[in-house]
């Protein structure tokens, strides 16, 4: 009985060995890797080059808010009526519109006088607003990352006047009664605004309005905030990898945050630690690594359109720029090329850079872009013209940037649709009304919507078409 237990085990165990499937085998190609100079030398360049690309993504924005922050508080004597640059936690208001002379920001608007203050948060800040009388204006408040963490203005707050106290990280104390509190999370902001002017209106009723924007420390302005300014950054002239010791540099006044704290770590390879940039013990591989990683991130950084935002018919439409999470490439290239953007909530700007056959838009060519009807918007609209070499405003005969919610002698069909020619020399006859010129080489445009609706947002407004006529 014994025996014939064990033989009907033993044929169970036969058949089940039998019928199962041999255990599949995989290539490991790491551990066939030979630990070979050659092999070394390859995988630190490669692993400099992998490490810099990451490193450009994620910090870029914060080197470039640390240079624009001492770009735009160096005022210049005489200061340009474009010119909206204040000393340290004073506002500065630009005087007229944006025009091709402009170049501190890429891809200025022509809708709006722009405001700026860099505010160094040792304490809290109170910015006073007056009551505009449903005047569209935005105050966007940007942390050092190039995020947008507070809007005040006719969307969000209404515009009657108001008083927002920005408060730093970790300040305990009291605030008036009358103040809104306002977080931030880096120890320096940017304030950004916006305020609105339709060409042809009077311009002193606005710029009074400007004096009434307000702001000043808890506690009123002591003699030392008046000559209050920012340390220059270290000088990088002739460095290669000059971009990460201006990043060591920001990093010691803006700590990384404890989500980015495993991403981070892994920079110490490339001697980018919490204590600054060290080159001194990178390999030659390494650094050519880093090099060529610094030559190809901008690439990588404009390529995040592509994967982030939509088409719709031939614009790119791109969204989320009020809320990144780790999107790191978008927020490098917003905080590049779109520095202070709002989101699409406030504002969308689609961006046109091909005709409807794809190819590039170029002044060599006429287009004519058709409006079935106006935009529906709860603010304005306007399509603006940039050179695509330099991200700036279009010289041309007539000094017409943009077309728009306020172009003087706007033309309308009959059915409330509008045709604008796109174009480097002045159309003939009526056309001309709603021409946007064209500089001679290739171009992009921007369609401008403030405070767009549903409609917009959810797409169910049709984008009108770029096609290239004879």
């Amino acid at each position: 009985m014994k025996a014939a237990s064990i033989l009907v085990a033993a044929l169970s165990v036969l058949c089940l060995t039998q019928g199962a499937p041999a255990a599949e085998t995989f290539e490991d190609k790491l551990v066939s890797t030979p630990t070979s100079p050659e092999v070394m030398a390859k995988g630190q360049e490669i692993d400099g080059y992998q490490l810099a690309v990451s490193a450009y993504a994620w910090g870029y924005p914060l080197v470039r808010m640390e240079r624009v922050v001492r770009q735009y508080t160096d005022v210049p004597s005489p200061k340009p009526a474009t010119s909206y640059r204040a000393p340290l936690n004073q506002i500065g208001w630009a005087s007229e519109l944006a025009t091709p002379d402009a170049k501190d920001m890429p891809t200025a608007n022509n809708d709006t006088y722009y405001m700026s203050a860099v505010v160094k948060l040792d304490r809290p800040y109170i910015l006073s607003v007056p009551d505009t009388q449903d005047r569209y204006y935005v105050v966007n408040i940007f942390n050092m990352w190039q995020e947008l963490e507070h809007y005040i203005g006719r969307r969000t707050t209404g515009t009657a006047a108001a008083r927002y106290a920005i408060v730093p990280p970790g300040w305990k104390g009291d605030l008036p009664a009358d103040v809104k509190r306002l977080d931030v999370t880096t120890d320096k902001v940017w304030l950004w605004g916006r305020l609105r002017i339709a060409q042809g209106e009077p311009v002193a009723p606005v710029l009074a309005l400007q004096k009434q924007f307000r702001l000043e420390p808890l506690g009123g302005v002591a003699s030392n905030d008046e000559a209050a300014a920012l340390e220059p950054l270290p000088s990088i002239a002739g460095e290669s990898l000059g971009f990460f010791k201006h990043l060591a540099a920001a990093l010691k006044d803006n700590q990384v945050k404890p989500v980015d704290q495993a991403l981070f770590a892994q920079f110490a390879r490339i001697g980018l630690t919490e204590n600054g940039f060290d080159p001194s013990k990178l390999s030659e591989s390494t650094r050519k690594g880093l090099q060529r990683g610094l030559e190809d991130a901008p690439d990588v950084v404009v390529s995040s359109l592509a994967s982030t935002a939509v088409n719709r018919n031939g614009w790119t439409w791109a969204t989320g720029l009020d809320s990144f999470g780790f999107n790191y490439p978008l927020r490098a290239m917003v905080a590049g090329s779109y520095l202070g953007g709002n989101g699409e909530k406030e504002a969308m700007y689609p961006l046109r850079s091909t005709d409807s056959d794809g190819n590039l838009l170029s002044g060599a060519n006429r287009y004519v872009i058709k409006f079935d009807r106006e935009p529906p918007v709860n603010a304005f609209w306007s399509l603006t013209m940039y050179d695509d070499a330099d991200k700036m405003l279009v010289a041309n005969p007539i000094a017409r940037y943009k077309v728009g919610t306020d172009t003087q002698g706007l033309v309308k069909a009959a059915d409330g649709s509008i045709t604008i020619p796109v174009q480097a020399d002045k159309p003939d006859g009526d056309a001309a009304a709603n021409w946007l010129p064209a500089p001679k080489g290739n171009f992009y445009v921007i369609l401008r919507l403030y405070q767009p609706s549903d409609e917009i947002l959810n797409g169910s407004y049709p984008l009108p078409q770029m096609r290239k006529v004879p």
